[in-house]
């Protein structure tokens, strides 16, 4: 490899140099180089199946062919000339599929016939020109084009950053605008392509080429975990909002009875371990059997929304509420039996001056009955079946 390296370094003397050491022709080499990187990039989609890879592919295909082309020697000079102004135009074309690189890592691209028809004459002028006007025509202009394409592929990279962190991304735009300057310096301070600074501009290329293949195979791979991480975050939402549709009645929004069922033991166990009060409220909804028999079931279920929404403003968020079956709600509370009766006095006081209860019909009101649960229960259903009866015994009383 150091010979390798050494041979395309070496500069050709008078006299010759060493007949152990081979020279390799600049263009030749960072051609090589951009076909590697492109062999890599291709392995790379066949694990990794993004189109912004398959344009990478294409622009450094682009970049290898454009440097193929000059390498062989044309006895017609205007023949060389045309193949020149071709293999400018190839990089241009190359500059440009780094750009639809980076629209492509967003969202699908939209080649237009109008990119086309602005390409067009650029392809004449860079195929015919050479033979009328001859190297100069294309040289500098090509570089010029080169340059600023490659500075607007950087920036579409370096402008992924605002949509994903990935240091890749920013490694290939650093390295994009690297290769502009090197062709801006090449239109600015070459006269032509057989000039004695081209030698050491296309070393820098092929330097920096290795480069910008580091960062695309980086940026390949934050891309593969940053679609991991938004699966992952995709799964988990889904799970919580399945979850919540487990746990949750799917007319009022309450907790259901499952979830009484899979909390229940944990409550109980902090309450006799730390000693903190547990009440029950039973709560139902006077007429409602009656309102839901007469006026249909979709004002019945207009009522149980509502009350189901006034309880759970109405009670803390650190209280359950339970929808427990028809027209009943339980609610687990932390607090005495006292501190709960008062509470369900207070939540029939504020639901008879509710403005939503005028939009109800006449009788709606809430029955409330109230049962605290002793330190040693272990069994909560007899305490709610008690604090049914309450509520059935306040029912009679308000009526």
């Amino acid at each position: 490899m150091t010979a390798f390296l050494v041979a395309t370094l070496e500069p050709l003397d008078q006299g010759g140099i060493s007949p152990d050491v081979a020279i390799v022709n600049p263009r030749v080499l960072t051609g090589a180089t951009a076909v590697v990187i492109a062999s890599l990039l291709l392995l790379l989609y066949v694990y990794r199946r993004r189109p912004f890879i398959l344009y990478w592919i294409a622009a450094w295909l682009l970049f290898a062919s454009s440097m193929f082309l000059t390498f062989p020697s044309f006895r017609d000079p205007h023949i060389a000339w045309m193949v020149f102004g071709l293999s400018q135009y190839l990089a241009i074309v190359g500059t440009l599929a780094f750009v639809v690189a980076a629209d492509a890592y967003r969202h699908r691209p939209r080649l237009r016939r109008g990119y086309g028809l602005v390409m067009l004459p650029i392809a004449i002028w860079f195929s015919l020109a050479p033979v009328a006007l001859g190297i100069p025509a294309v040289f500098a202009p090509g570089h010029v084009l080169i340059a600023g394409g490659l500075t607007a592929a950087g920036v579409a990279h370096l402008l992924l950053l605002r949509q994903v962190r990935l240091l890749g991304a920013l490694i290939v735009g650093i390295t994009l605008i690297a290769l502009a300057g090197v062709n801006a310096w090449m239109a600015a301070g070459l006269d032509s392509p057989v000039d004695a600074g081209m030698k050491n501009a296309l070393v820098t290329t092929t330097v920096v080429f290795l480069v910008a293949a580091l960062g695309m195979q980086l940026m390949t791979f934050e891309d593969t975990t940053y679609e991991l991480r938004r699966t992952n975050r995709r799964l988990e939402n889904a799970q919580s909002d399945l979850r919540e549709l487990v746990i949750s009645d799917s007319l009022t929004g309450c907790r259901n009875r499952r979830f009484f069922d899979e909390i229940i033991g944990r409550e109980l166990q902090r309450h006799i371990r730390y000693r903190t009060p547990m009440s029950l409220l039973f709560i139902d909804i006077d007429r409602f059997k009656a309102i839901n028999d007469t006026l249909g079931h979709e004002t019945g279920d207009r009522i149980l929304r509502d009350v189901a929404g006034f309880l759970l403003r109405h009670i803390r968020e650190a209280d359950y509420v339970f929808r427990w079956g028809g027209d009943e709600f339980l609610a687990l509370m932390t607090c005495t039996e006292e501190e709960a009766l008062k509470r369900g006095t207070q939540l029939q006081a504020d639901f008879s001056r509710s403005p939503q209860l005028a939009d109800l019909p006449a009788g709606v009101g809430l029955s409330v009955g109230v049962v605290g649960v002793p330190a040693d229960t272990g069994d909560v259903l007899p305490l709610i079946q008690t604090a049914d009866e309450r509520m059935y015994a306040d029912k009679k009383g308000r009526r």
